[in-house]
């Protein structure tokens, strides 16, 4: 599949590192907090998901989607376990 996104779409790697902090920060506080883990990360990808379908086309959406979900098929996110994954879908 030809790379649908372009240089407006992908964000400045300042910006991704400052967004990744806070998502981390927020992470730990809900962990704090005792919700399980499960509702936090659904949480978080389903805001994720309205934000990405409000500012990009659909196609790009799903683009970003199929990236993560060969991230996930090829153990790609398992196998850094431990590590902060922000922006690396």
């Amino acid at each position: 599949m030809e790379n649908m996104m372009n240089e407006t779409q992908s964000p400045p790697e300042r910006d991704l590192s400052h967004a990744g902090s806070v998502v981390d920060k927020a992470i730990e506080y809900m962990m704090g907090q005792q919700i399980n883990s499960l509702a936090v990360a659904s949480a978080l990808l389903g805001g994720a998901m309205g934000l990405l379908t409000r500012t990009l086309p659909d196609d790009v959406v799903v683009q970003i989607l199929r990236q993560a979900m060969e991230s996930v098929e090829s153990g790609e996110m398992r196998s850094t376990v431990g590590k902060d994954h922000a922006g690396e879908a």
